[in-house]
């Protein structure tokens, strides 16, 4: 899950850097006043989402995967907690 995290922020940091160097250079407007920041942070996080969706899929379904089986574990042991408890 940790991977997974990192390399959304990834994608997050690289659309924010491009976009700011767009903005930076013209091609996208600057914003209103004071709002380059904001406006830049909002568009990397309009761009980053849906590539992140798309490039990650498999290392979401890996994490998916890992949560899954370290839930059914804990079930496993919940269930055997239980049990020893009813037998004693």
């Amino acid at each position: 899950m940790l991977r997974y995290t990192l390399m959304r922020l990834g994608i997050f940091a690289g659309s924010f850097l491009a976009l700011w160097g767009l903005v930076y250079v013209g091609v996208l407007p600057r914003g209103l006043g004071d709002s380059n920041l904001l406006w830049v942070l909002v568009l990397a996080l309009l761009v980053s989402a849906p590539l992140s969706f798309v490039l990650l899929r498999k290392v979401r379904d890996d994490a998916s995967a890992e949560v899954v089986a370290r839930v059914d574990r804990a079930k496993g042991r919940l269930e055997a907690n239980r049990s020893a408890e009813d037998a004693a």
